[in-house]
């Protein structure tokens, strides 16, 4: 029985062994690819290629169904082998991940060229991100926001704040240098709380006057410098609905592209039930409002397209998947639930 025992263990510890070892090899790879410039310029070379135009991604559908094409190489060449200084193109491209088979993966701004002429060589189209999170598979999701922030950083960063000089990309697109001063700059996240607050028995939803006709979700803010996450927490709850944070706990995080390159801290907070008056602050939101169970399921199943009464009321709904709100409302749910 303890070699039967014996032989089972090592075959298990094997396969963590196995998995961990894929793992590890693939970050390790990327590093090297980050670190080493003519590394990476030879994996551009069989790389695959998530095209935008503008910082909108480039998506092809078929049925009701999107889908993000990865571009090959060959194939990316041949595009911009229609215009000129082709091989300067390749150079703008970022890296962004690899494949468990390390293939590389890159994604290329062409916001200068024709869009049409890209559209109809690759038949689909270049969507804007906010609508494109939310059609795209699950899985695309993050590579499209993670590709779309740091395209975006390198158009916000190509002088240093210091000396005003140019600065310069290394090939993966990881930093940026300026030569004058020595100086490296990194992209870099600016941390969001999002806060689903509840008295035990309801949860508090708001809107601003700048989200789609209906739509209600958590309280949300940035981080002030030298903040915790629990004194952010509660600073937002306090500043934007006037009430005061009794406990709250940490469910999830997720990276954000809106308005920049953002990594939402996604918590419950609860306030106590004998102090739920809401204070609103007008100049954040436009209304807040507390919601029961049976509301909130209701909103959970319901769509922009249907929420609208045939008086031209607007019923409630809340973000989709993708989204870390949807997240904190379903778990809320189910907690009440339980």
């Amino acid at each position: 029985m303890a070699a039967v025992y014996q032989a089972l263990h090592r075959g298990a510890s094997s396969h963590l062994c196995r998995l961990h070892s894929t793992y590890v090899r693939k970050m390790r790879y990327l590093n090297k690819l980050k670190e080493d410039d003519s590394l990476c310029r030879q994996a551009q070379t069989s790389g695959t290629f998530y095209l935008f135009h503008n910082l909108s991604p480039f998506l092809q559908q078929v049925g009701k169904k999107y889908l993000v094409p990865q571009i090959s190489a060959s194939e990316t060449r041949l595009i911009l082998g229609q215009f000129q200084e082709a091989e300067q193109w390749m150079e703008k491209s970022v890296l962004i991940g690899c494949s468990d088979e390390h293939v590389p993966r890159f994604a290329l701004d062409l916001g200068a060229l024709e869009k049409s002429v890209i559209e109809s060589e690759l038949q689909g189209s270049f969507t804007d991100l906010r609508k494109a999170l939310f059609v795209v598979e699950g899985k695309d999701s993050p590579l499209l926001a993670s590709a779309q922030s740091l395209l975006r950083w390198h158009e916000s960063h190509q002088y240093c704040s210091q000396t005003g000089q140019p600065t310069q990309k290394n090939t993966a697109g990881s930093k940026r240098v300026c030569h004058a001063s020595g100086i490296t700059y990194y992209p870099q996240m600016s941390p969001v709380v999002i806060t689903l607050v509840s008295d035990g028995s309801r949860c508090l939803l708001a809107r601003q006057p700048s989200f789609p006709p209906g739509m209600y979700t958590a309280l949300s803010g940035f981080c002030d410098m030298g903040e915790t996450v629990e004194e952010a927490v509660r600073r937002e709850v306090a500043e934007e609905v006037g009430l005061e944070v009794e406990s709250l706990r940490y469910s999830a995080s997720q990276h954000w592209p809106f308005p920049s390159s953002t990594l939402m801290v996604a918590c419950h907070a609860l306030v106590t039930a004998q102090q739920t008056e809401i204070s609103m602050d007008s100049l954040e939101l436009e209304e807040a409002r507390w919601f029961g169970l049976e509301e909130v399921m209701e909103g959970l199943k319901r769509r922009p397209s249907s929420s609208k009464r045939d008086n031209g009321s607007l019923l409630p709904w809340f973000p989709p998947k993708q989204a870390i709100a949807h997240q904190l409302i379903h778990e809320w749910v189910k907690q009440q639930s339980a």
